[in-house]
Parts: structure tokens; sequence; C-alpha cells
């Protein structure tokens, strides 16, 4: 009987992350030692019940850690489920990089009228390089929960690749702040690509936005962050 009660703590134990509970544990061990002491004459050897207290203490505390450290969260979401914006005002502020990178794949005839600049709006390139710089800058007002920051430069370079037939896009925002830039460099070759299909849909509908991606990130708490080539 004894035995089958341990087992049921034992189990119970497993689900059981909280300091409060971690104390109810400790003492349901506590009274079944002294009930094996009535009924066998003796406590229980130091390594049993004990150990089991000691072992469930380290996983509750790895659990914790992970938790509480390198698991990763979705910190728009508040404790209710509900979408919220992230309380940054208690961060450090640091210089914070992000590169980002987007690809346009416009087909052989649209990429031959784009390099002889012989579409009717005009140089593409330019127009977009415009567009990507203006939308980083106005990414708050875009994405809901995206910071109000104010970034010290923006860097967007198209190129011409003509063994895709495509507008290589890259991205760079940088500020001094308390929260990351990455979805402002991500901002900013996107409206970059929009801008380049917008200028381009006249001649072909074909026109496709691809391989929007983070290429790295640095400063704040998370550290540098490179993509793997």
């Amino acid at each position: 009987m004894i035995l089958r009660r341990l087992a049921v703590v034992f189990h119970q134990s497993r689900r059981l992350y909280s300091s409060n509970i971690s104390h109810d544990l400790a003492s349901r061990i506590a009274e079944l030692n002294k009930e094996m002491e009535t009924v066998f004459g003796e406590p229980p050897p130091n390594g049993f019940a004990g150990s089991v207290s000691n072992d469930f203490m380290a996983q509750e505390s790895q659990t914790s850690s992970k938790i509480g450290g390198s698991t990763p969260v979705l910190t728009h979401v508040g404790s209710t489920g509900a979408a919220q914006m992230v309380d940054v005002s208690l961060k450090e502020n640091s210089k914070r990089t992000a590169i980002a990178s987007s690809k346009v794949i416009l087909g052989k005839k649209v990429f031959d009228l784009v390099l002889a600049n012989q579409l009717a709006k005009g140089d593409v390139l330019s127009v977009a390089k415009i567009a990507g710089i203006n939308g980083a800058k106005h990414t708050s007002s875009l994405i809901p929960l995206c910071h109000n920051i104010t970034l010290t430069h923006v860097r967007v370079n198209l190129t011409l690749n003509d063994k895709d037939f495509s507008v290589d896009i890259e991205g760079e925002a940088v500020s001094t702040g308390k929260t990351g830039v990455e979805i402002e460099a991500l901002t900013a070759v996107t409206v970059a690509g929009l801008t380049v299909y917008d200028m381009c849909k006249a001649a072909s509908k074909d026109v496709q936005i691809t391989d929007v991606r983070l290429e790295s990130k640095s400063g704040g708490k998370s550290g540098d962050w490179y993509r793997e080539k």
C-alpha cells in the first residue's frame, strides 16, 4: 500500500512546476517517510525518498531555466493569449543592425527592358531603391505591434542578375535603441520588391517576388545572428 501511494505521488510530481507545489511534494514525502518508519521500525535509507525529491527539484530547475531562458517564446502574445506590444522600457540602448534580402524574378523579356531602361514608368531600380528606404522608415505604420524607432541608416541595393533574369535586393537598417531592426530591413526589401513589380507589371504579370528573408542581425540581448550559407 505504501509503495502504491509512493507511485501515485511520484507520478503526480512529474506534472508539478510551481515552488508551492514543490513544497507540498516535499511534505508528502516526509509523511511517507514517517509512515515507513512506523511499519519497518526504522526510517528509509537516505538515498530513497530524498533522492526522489532531489531528482524532482533538479528536473524542475531545468524546466524553469528552459522556460525563462533559451526556449523560444512569442513575445507579442500575452499570458491570456491576446496580442500585445512588447514593453522594452527596461532594455538597454545598443547599436542594432539587420540585413535582409529578397529576389524579384522578371523573366528574360522584362529583364531586357529593365536593363535597357525602356519601361514606361522609368528607371525601375532607382525608384525601387527610394521606395525601399521609405518603407523601412514607415515600418511601424505597416506592422501593428512594431515599435516606432529612430533609424540612423537605411541602405537598399538592387542588382540585376542575368543568371536567372532577376533583381537581387539587399536592405540594411541601423538604429541605436532598445529594440531590433529586423522588421525594418525586411520591410525595406519587401517594399522595394513590390515597387519593382509595380514598375514592370504592364510588361508582364508573371513577375515573382521570392526569397524574402533575414540574412543577419547584431546587437541586443540575443547578440549576433547570421544565416548559414
